[in-house]
This record gives C-alpha cells, structure tokens and sequence, in this order.
C-alpha cells in the first residue's frame, strides 16, 4: 500500500505489508512505478529469533533498490510514537525513543547506500520480544514493513527431588527458573517412555523469565530411574536431569484392595444395566428425533457452505486476474537491468539482408557483420543502412550488436518498419517509422521529436535491443555493464519490423553477436571510446545515464543512471 500525506504517520498503528506472502504473490503486487521516489519496503518472511542477553538484527531493505542515507528511517513498536530507533538527517534522533532501548539499539550502516537499513537491538531482553515496523520516508512518499522478534533464553538445570509416599506411589518434584518463552516439561524412564500424567504449573518473575516446578507420581516401584526435561521450543535446547527411586521408597500394597476394586467394579456394572434397560425406549425415540433434526442442520450448513465457497473461488480468481494485470502493466514499464529482462524475451537469430544494404556497404559471409567497403567515399552525407533478413510482427526478443568504432564516427541501432524512405540523407524518428538509437556528432542521442541527447559514463561497445511488440516497447542496454540506455515506450507499432544498422561516417563495424549460452566476452572499441563526460571511461558495473523514453517514464532507481535531464534539439 502506498500514502503520500504526513498525517496518516500519526495514526500509531502498523499496518503489514505484503512480504509475508509467497515470491509470486509479491511479484504479482508490483504496482506501476511513475515516479523515481516510489518504493517498497520489505522485511523478513520468517520470525527473527533473539537469545536472551545477546545482540539481534532487525533488517529491512528497498525494492527498487535505492539509497536510504538520505531518508527518514523508523523502528517502532506497535505504535508509531513508541521508537525504537530513529534516523534522520542523516544522524540518529534520540528525543523520542522510547527509554528501553536507548543505548542498546545501534543502526548499521554498512548497506544504506544499496537500500538495505537494520538496526541492532544489543543485550536482548524478554520486552524486546515482539512485533516491530521499520518505516522508510522520502519526501511525499513513505512505506514501512513488518518485523516478529521470538526472544528465546535457557534458564538453569532442572533440580528434582523426591518428597515421598503418595496415594499408592511415590511423588517426584522438578523444578526449573530462568527460561523463556514457557518451557515443555517432559518425564521419561529408563528406556525413554514418556510419562503422560504428571502435574506442571508455571510462574513469571519480575523479569519476565518462567518458573516452572511438575510433579509426577510413580506408581511402578520397577520403573528405577526417571527423567525430568526441560525443553525451550524455540531453540530446540533441552536440559535433563535424572533420578533414583529406590524400591523401599514405595509403600506395600494391601491384600484386600483388589478385591475391593473388584466389588466396586462389579457394582458400577450392574447400576449401568439397569439404567440402560430403563432408559432404552425412551433414548430410541430421542434419538430418532436428533438424527433427523441433525440431518437437516447438516444438509443446510453444507448448502451454505458450497455457496460461500464458490463466491470466495469468483473473489479470488477476480483479484488474481487484476493482479496478473498489474504486474503486466508494471513489467512493461519497469527498466530491469538486462540480464533480468532475457528472462521474458526470446533470443531472435539475426542475419543480415544484403539486398537491403546501400552500395557503400560490405556484408560478410555469414551476414552478420556489415563494414565500409573498401572502394567507397567514406566522406558523403549519405546515411548507409542494412535491414535484417527476416520480420518481426509479434512477440517479445532481443539481439545483441558489437559496435567498433572511432573518434568521428556515427552510427545507429535499432528497428524500423519494413516501408520506410531510406534513400538519399533521411531523418530517423518514431514519425517516420524509425526507432533508433546512435552516436552523432554531438554525442549519444536517441533519435525522437525532437532530438534525446543521452550521457553515459560507460560507453556501449555491446548494446542490447529488446523489442515488445505487442506491448509497444523497444529498449535498449548497455551489455557490457548490463545498465539501461533508453526506452521507446507507449509506441505504435504496425506492419513488420525489421532490425535496422546505418553508417554515416568514421571508421565502424557492427557485428550481430551469438547470444547462445551468454556472451563470452566484452567487445573493445578500435580506439578511445567516445564520451559526452569529461572523465575517463568508468570500468564495468559503473553504470551510465540517459534521458527518458517516449513517454517519460524515468529509469529505475537499480539501473546505475546519472540524474540529468535530456536537452532537446530541433528537428
């Protein structure tokens, strides 16, 4: 759920997020991202065990991954006002935490920057167990997920001790303190058997820890020894201590006992014959009466109970179409980085078509590489392009291209339709049929109306086209650090497409690389990559930056982009 006023924070209670679902439920609830401040916060699925008097994490991190140093960060309890931690500007607050943890709770800081924020909570008591939320804030827009804290402690040995005759046994004490949460108590004998019947109370001191004291009667003088254990279920640690009944210790039996048990036995038989004799006709009839009237119940509470569960089937098969409708939508919008995106494309086997190319233009053999020929004016205006061979008119793929190329160069990547005017010097746009993406005079640019010039710290000696054509969306990535370039999103395809390469001057080649079982290696450029920044290229991983797609959605927060806007350049 996402709220956007600060007065909702004041409401004091914690409301939980979806993270305790399965993973698909959570994918399945991506909401649309339309601006860079919106995001989850997730926390752990399962409870977070604490050992009484040690240290325990409490973790939380940001999904689309982001930096938290400059948020507001909030460990609290059941209410908002009762703080366990707080981080702000950048330094922790004290003035409202609450005095149980102050100078116990520490916030480590080793994973702010990649949106992953925990405190530590040191010297863990029996209050610390419990339900936590951490709350992330930035700007307008905040979220907060939810934590359980099982504080578990082993208490001391088990002390037993026999208080003597009882009944027709013998009565064993085992006593226990310190332990939390309530401990299992357990009696055994020599060979392990449990003893089912035996007493067990527990008491809390001022602490908080249990007390606990279970007193068992042995009856079986030939039982010896027994066992008292003490288990704490959340740990899994037990403690046992065993004892000695002598035989003496039982006191004897008397002779008439047994017969008088008999005497009783027979006795309570013949009132229950009787009884049953004298009633039978009666309960028949009563009994006749009850069936029927439980079998209407039932045939009634079974109706009910059919209609109630296919309306809950409808409701839910309703909310899972809307979900697997969001996530859609969501998935479309989202620039991933480009080793998650393969996961939803095909790999489309992209070969050259020689008849498509200009005269300046030499294919390989194995039409996928296309260089200048070596008899050709390299220095005309014209714009030299080659189409791929086969069509694209449906479905999701992607394809990889090698780029080499020189100071002075320029070139484009990317698809067009298949009745597009390439003669001559033609202008390259989504209005003319064109969606591409290039180095230019200028710089990198991505040919829109007007004109997207691009920043990148990394240049793209391996780029990534990936085409949605039913979802209107090509994107293009940066394969050597897997990064986000620029996406042609919300665009209206029609007719055939047809994967689109384009010369216009410099010394270049551009090669349709094999994606079989991943690249292999990184491309390097002839000479120095060209960069619009003045800094030396980044290495592999730094990330680039680029401008919006068509229709303005921005890169997401885990593709490492710079934050500058595009500058527009007249048509």
């Amino acid at each position: 759920m996402r709220r956007s006023s600060s007065e909702e924070m004041e409401g004091g209670s914690s409301r939980p997020l979806l993270c305790r679902f399965t993973s698909l439920l959570l994918l399945l609830q991506l909401p649309m991202w339309r601006s860079a401040e919106e995001f989850l916060v997730i926390g752990p699925t399962d409870p977070i065990v604490a050992v009484l008097g040690g240290d325990t994490t409490l973790p939380c991190f940001l999904f689309p991954a982001m930096s938290a140093e400059n948020m507001e960060l909030r460990w609290f309890r059941s209410k908002f006002s009762e703080a366990v931690f707080i981080y702000q500007n950048q330094q922790e607050q004290k003035e409202e935490q609450m005095p149980q943890y102050a100078g116990r709770v520490l916030l480590v800081r080793d994973f702010l920057t990649q949106g992953q924020a925990a405190v530590r909570i040191e010297k863990v008591q029996v209050s610390d167990d419990g339900l936590y939320t951490c709350f992330f804030k930035k700007g307008g827009s905040y979220e907060e997920a939810t934590l359980v804290v099982k504080v578990a402690g082993v208490g001391s040995a088990p002390q037993v001790h026999i208080e003597g005759p009882e009944e027709d046994g013998v009565r064993v004490v085992c006593m226990a303190s310190g332990w939390f949460p309530k401990p299992q108590v357990q009696w055994r004998d020599l060979s392990g058997e449990k003893f089912l019947a035996f007493s067990e109370a527990h008491a809390q001191d001022a602490d908080g820890l249990f007390h606990v004291e279970a007193s068992l009667v042995v009856r079986d003088s030939s039982v010896g020894n027994v066992t008292c254990s003490i288990l704490n279920p959340i740990l899994g640690q037990e403690k046992t201590k065993a004892i000695f009944i002598p035989e003496p210790f039982f006191p004897q039996a008397s002779p008439w006992k047994p017969a008088f048990a008999m005497s009783l036995t027979v006795l309570g038989l013949l009132i229950l014959g009787a009884g049953y004799f004298l009633k039978k006709e009666h309960s028949a009839k009563v009994q006749a009466q009850q069936e029927q009237e439980f079998l209407r119940r039932f045939k009634e509470e079974d109706r009910l109970t059919k209609q109630e569960a296919l309306k809950t089937r409808d409701e839910l098969q309703a909310e899972l179409d809307w979900r697997k409708k969001v996530y859609q939508a969501a998935w479309r919008r989202a620039q991933l980085y480009a080793h998650w995106r393969k996961e939803q494309f095909q790999i489309c086997s992209v070969t050259l078509n020689p008849r498509s190319a200009h005269p300046n233009l030499s294919i390989s053999q194995e039409k996928t590489s296309v260089t200048w020929k070596d008899i050709c004016e390299k220095q005309n205006d014209d714009r030299c392009s080659v189409l791929g061979l086969k069509g694209i008119s449906s479905g999701r793929c992607y394809w990889e291209v090698e780029i080499r190329y020189e100071d002075k160069s320029e070139w484009a990547v990317g698809v067009c339709r298949e009745d597009v005017d390439r003669k001559d010097w033609f202008r390259e746009c989504p209005d003319k049929g064109f969606w591409v993406v290039g180095w230019f005079e200028e710089g990198y640019c991505a040919c829109t109306t007007p004109q997207t010039w691009l920043s990148l710290r990394q240049a793209p000696c391996r780029m990534g086209i990936f085409l949605d054509y039913d979802g209107g969306d090509i994107s293009f990535y940066n394969m050597t650090d897997g990064s986000h370039i620029f996406s042609f999103s919300e665009a209206s395809f029609s007719g055939t497409l047809f994967p689109y390469f384009m010369f216009n001057s410099g010394d270049i080649s551009l090669t349709i690389c094999s994606t079989v079982g991943g690249p292999k290696g990184l491309p390097v450029p002839f000479n120095k990559a060209p960069s619009t920044l003045n800094e030396p290229v980044s290495p592999s991983g730094e990330g680039l930056s680029s401008a919006s797609g068509g229709d303005g959605v921005l890169p997401g927060s885990e593709s490492p982009l710079l934050p500058q806007g595009s500058k527009a350049v007249p048509p």
